[in-house]
This record gives C-alpha cells, sequence and structure tokens, in this order.
C-alpha cells in the first residue's frame, strides 16, 4: 500500500527536532535539538522543528512559544514555518482511512489491564472480533515486523520480536491520534530523510519502520544518541519534572552539551554568543566520539 500524501520534493537532508508542548526545554531536550541540528548542517541540510501537540491533556499552556524562543535564544534556527501536528488532523484520519480501505486495520477493545494479564504484549485478540468503532481504539496490522536496524550512531539494535510484531495503537479510545501515527504521517509529509533523537525511542522505532513499510515509504536514517539521567537513574523529562534550561547562561550549557556528547571544548568559547558556539560545534562536532550507551548519568558543573 502506497500512502497517498501531499509530499514536499526531497532535494536534500532533512531533518528535525520534535518537542512536545507539556513543559519548558530541559536538558535532555537541548542535546538532542543541539545533536539534531549539527548533524544536519554538517550534511548542507535543513532543520525543521515541529511541535507535537496532539495530546492537550499532557500539554501546558505557553510551552510551544517558549520551546521556540530557547531554541532561538539557543543560537538554534529553524529553516522552514514550524509544523504543529494540532493542524495535521485531516492528514491522520487519510491515513487511517487508507488503512482501513486496504484491511489493515482493526478496532480494539483491549485495556492496558487486560493486556497486561494475558502476558503484557498485545496479541491481536481483537482483530477477528468485528468490533464496532464507538468507543474503541484502531490498531493496524503488522505484516512486516521489522525487529532490527541499523543505527548511525548506536551500530546494529535488535529489539524482541514479540514486541516488535505488535499491532500498535493509531487511534487512541480517547478520540486522540497516537503518537506512532502521528510521527510517522508527519516525517512521509515533511519529507525527513534522517531523525537523530534518544534512545528512549529505540524500540518504538522498529513499530515506526514497520509503519513506513506498511505505508509503502523509504523510512528515514536514524541516529540516537544517549540519554541524560539523574544520580537516581531517571531520564530527564518533562513528566519527571525536570528544570527548564537557564534562558540566562546559554554559553554554559551548551558547552555542557557538547561536553555530554562526548565533544573536546575549548572553555574559551563561554566568551562567544551562543550562535558562535553552535557554529564552533558545527565545524567541529564529531558523532564517532558520542559514547555508544543508551544513559549517561549528568555529571555538569
Amino acid at each position: 500500500m502506497k500512502l497517498a500524501l501531499p509530499e514536499r520534493p526531497q532535494a536534500q537532508y532533512r531533518g528535525r527536532f520534535a518537542p512536545s508542548p507539556s513543559g519548558p526545554l530541559h536538558f535532555g531536550s537541548l542535546i538532542t535539538a543541539l545533536a539534531s541540528y549539527i548533524h544536519a548542517k554538517q550534511n548542507n541540510g535543513l532543520w525543521l522543528v515541529r511541535i507535537e501537540d496532539i495530546d492537550p491533556p499532557r500539554e501546558q499552556i505557553g510551552a510551544s512559544k517558549d520551546i521556540l524562543k530557547t531554541l532561538e535564544q539557543y543560537g538554534l534556527y529553524w529553516d522552514e514555518q514550524v509544523l504543529y501536528q494540532s493542524q495535521q488532523s485531516a492528514l491522520y484520519l487519510d491515513a487511517l482511512k487508507q488503512l482501513r480501505d486496504a484491511k489493515l486495520s482493526y478496532f480494539c477493545q483491549c485495556t492496558r489491564a487486560q493486556i497486561k494479564a494475558r502476558g503484557g504484549i498485545y496479541d491481536g485478540h481483537c482483530k477477528s472480533l468485528d468490533l464496532p468503532e464507538a468507543g474503541n481504539a484502531i490498531r493496524y496490522i503488522n505484516q512486516h515486523n521489522i525487529d532490527h536496524y541499523s543505527d548511525i550512531i548506536q551500530g546494529k539494535i535488535s529489539i524482541d520480536s514479540a514486541l516488535a510484531s505488535e499491532d500498535c495503537i493509531l487511534f487512541r479510545k480517547d478520540g486522540l491520534f497516537a503518537y506512532q501515527l502521528a510521527v510517522v504521517v508527519d516525517d512521509i509529509y515533511q519529507n525527513v530523510s534522517h531523525i537523530i533523537r534518544g534512545c528512549d525511542l529505540l524500540e518504538p522505532s522498529v513499530r515506526q519502520l514497520s509503519l513506513y513499510a506498511t505505508f509503502g515509504h523509504q523510512p528515514p536514517t536514524l541516529g540516537h544518541i544517549p540519554l541524560a539521567i539523574t544520580d537516581q537513574g531517571y531520564k530527564l523529562s518533562k513528566q519527571n519534572k525536570a528544570p527548564a534550561i537557564n534562558k540566562l547562561t546559554p554559553q554554559k550549557v551548551l558547552i555542557d552539551a557538547l561536553k555530554f556528547l562526548g565533544q573536546n571544548v575549548d572553555e574559551c568559547l563561554t566568551d562567544l554568543s551562543p550562535e558562535a558556539i553552535v557554529t564552533w560545534a558545527v565545524e567541529h562536532f564529531d558523532f564517532n566520539a558520542i559514547p555508544k550507551q543508551q544513559e549517561i548519568a549528568l555529571s555538569i558543573d
């Protein structure tokens, strides 16, 4: 099945940073934004910003504007108009219709508790029940079961085949589009060629790769950087109330981010503007120096 979407011509590298507006930009988000920006610019490409605002209950008022302002204060400027997922509903609905017309999706009533009771991995319980649309989620039929891929930073990634073969949810019972659908449709729509993001998405990547195959599109090249975690082993995230990065001292935080990513940084960079530090980073950043590990305990000054 070839997903029919209004695509843009892909003439060059197109990378993206896609934060959710559930809080301000924190250090973990910054290292992802910085790494993706640098990789795009080192490859003479474009760097796009997408706001993933499809989960209103989790969103924080004013977070989208704050994130964009913070990126600019840190010398990270996007190359095309910001895309908001909340404005993409028509495309998502059309993708769901195409799957339904191709008989590649079905309605599911299973709760998380029921799935956990049956072993924790969805077993296709509702696939043959022909359930009604009302009050049920939509799952797609995973025909490809991709359980491994090559990551340009972490190397060969292998995921449990049972997890990789799941029919994942594309539309939730509460009427919201699922992340897996939105991210794949938008990456196809924006012709994203490369994605640099955190290692928390190593496993979801196989579901996205399978969905790309279902939609008949070439997937982006993937690269995953280590997650910043606390001394207690918690991922820095908005859910864990990670503190916002300091908007008054972007130079120091940028240098800390480069160090976290394994780079040798001259301390004299603190005397430069954020834009000059980012320019220096594009010229000197070595992606081979990024640690080949999924998590790094945060130890910045």
